[in-house]
């Protein structure tokens, strides 16, 4: 039964996903749109088939790995290394900003300056596999200006792995509303990949710290 439902929702994801990034293309939309609202038409919140999480979680990982190895494969790291002049201090820059909007909005609503840096963080960083497809469609990727791109992505990628080692030391003083929101950027991202579980954990590991 186990094996007949994975069959049936990667059939129905598969089937719904080509429909819906051919209807995006001919919209002149990018597939990317399509794969959005194919995910919805299947989602819990819709009327209709409903797809198991677990198997479109695995779907979904299987996927980004294919999609990056196939990048990959494109990618000349000589060429790449070249933008550095411009992606390390512009990635650095752009999170610098953010994080500084970040904090600015956070005191707007009462928050206090470190759940500012958390939520700065959590916006600052841009999907590197969405960039990469998108140049690929438009046959940028192995441009200067797509090399640059992605070399910024990549170093904002590098941060993000930063900040998320040094999110428990930010939080291990006890301040609530800082766990609260980091537990609720790891559990997007989590959820994002399908494993709902692992959200869940995440929130009950920073609510724990948040009322210690």
């Amino acid at each position: 039964m186990h094996a007949e439902a994975f069959i049936a929702d990667m059939a129905m994801a598969l089937g719904v996903g080509l429909a819906g990034g051919l209807i995006a293309r001919s919209l002149r939309f990018s597939p990317i749109i399509g794969y959005l609202l194919a995910g919805l038409i299947l989602g819990p919140f819709t009327p209709g088939y409903v797809a198991q999480a677990e198997t479109v979680g695995v779907l979904a990982e299987v996927g980004v790995v294919f999609l990056m190895f196939g990048v990959g494969l494109h990618f000349n790291l000589t060429e790449l290394a070249k933008t550095r002049g411009v992606s390390l201090p512009g990635a650095l820059a752009n999170t610098a900003l953010v994080v500084l909007v970040g904090i600015g909005v956070a005191k707007l609503f009462g928050f206090s300056v470190r759940d500012g840096i958390v939520f700065g963080l959590a916006i600052s960083v841009a999907s590197t596999v969405v960039l990469v497809r998108t140049l690929q469609e438009r046959g940028l990727l192995d441009t200067n200006t797509g090399r640059t791109a992605v070399g910024w992505l990549i170093v904002e990628d590098v941060l993000t792995v930063f900040f998320l080692v040094a999110l428990p030391l930010m939080t291990d003083d006890g301040d609530s509303s800082l766990g609260s929101l980091a537990a609720a950027d790891l559990e997007c991202r989590d959820l994002w990949r399908g494993d709902g579980r692992a959200g869940l954990e995440a929130h009950s590991a920073s609510s724990g710290l948040g009322g210690a």
